[in-house]
Formats: structure tokens, C-alpha cells, sequence
């Protein structure tokens, strides 16, 4: 089994930070990479930013420029740094991570069970 377990999320107010954390434990071999989803009511996850294991970042265009994405794969852990927040921002924040497990179960995703973010504006 695989398990990820996110921390982090919480109310803050326009203009402000947070940092999301993800850990990534259980019967894994290797993880390829790492990302952070956003979901708000009514709409589907959305991609926010990913890290492979050698550090090859992507942000989406709304992220570019105030996150900030970093993993340590000894600690199979994922950082989102969140700056200049905005209400557009408010949302669940799931983290995703692309894997091998050491069952033989091949590559897979696992996701978290997400951490809530709001933003008061």
C-alpha cells in the first residue's frame, strides 16, 4: 500500500504564503515524480505544479512566477511554496505522485486526500 499524506493548507489572506507538504510512504520502489492538483467545486482537478525526480519542474501559468515546487526524494516529500495568494487560489490541494511500487504492481499514481486552502480576500 501506498499512502500520501499532505499538511499545510489553511485559511490565510490575500497577499500572504503558505507552504504545502506531502509525504509519500508505504511499499514504494521508486517515485518518478511529484505534483500538487487544485480542485474547487464544481470543476475538475486542475494541475498546479510537478517535479520529476531529478527536479524538472512545470507550473501551470496561474502559478508561474508565486510557487514555488521542490521534492527530496530521500524523504519522498514534495514542498509547495504559495506566495502573493489571491482568492483564485482557494481550493483543495491534492498531491499526486507517479510511482513504482516494490510489489512488482509497475507505475502508478497514488493521490492524497488533499488539504484545504482558502484565501480570504
Amino acid at each position: 500500500q501506498v499512502q500520501l499524506v499532505e499538511s499545510g493548507g489553511g485559511l490565510v489572506q490575500a497577499g500572504g504564503s503558505l507552504r504545502l507538504s506531502c509525504t509519500a510512504s508505504g511499499n514504494i520502489f521508486s517515485i518518478e515524480a511529484m505534483a500538487w492538483y487544485r480542485q474547487t467545486p464544481g470543476n475538475q482537478r486542475e494541475l498546479v505544479a510537478s517535479i520529476t525526480s531529478r527536479g524538472s519542474t512545470h507550473y501551470a501559468d496561474s502559478a508561474k512566477g508565486r510557487f514555488a515546487i521542490s521534492i527530496d526524494i530521500f524523504k519522498r516529500t514534495v514542498h509547495l511554496q504559495m506566495n502573493s495568494l489571491s482568492s483564485d487560489d482557494t481550493g483543495v490541494y491534492y498531491c499526486n505522485s507517479d510511482l513504482v511500487t516494490a510489489d512488482f504492481g509497475g507505475r502508478n499514481h497514488y493521490w492524497g486526500q488533499g488539504t484545504q486552502v482558502t484565501v480570504s480576500s
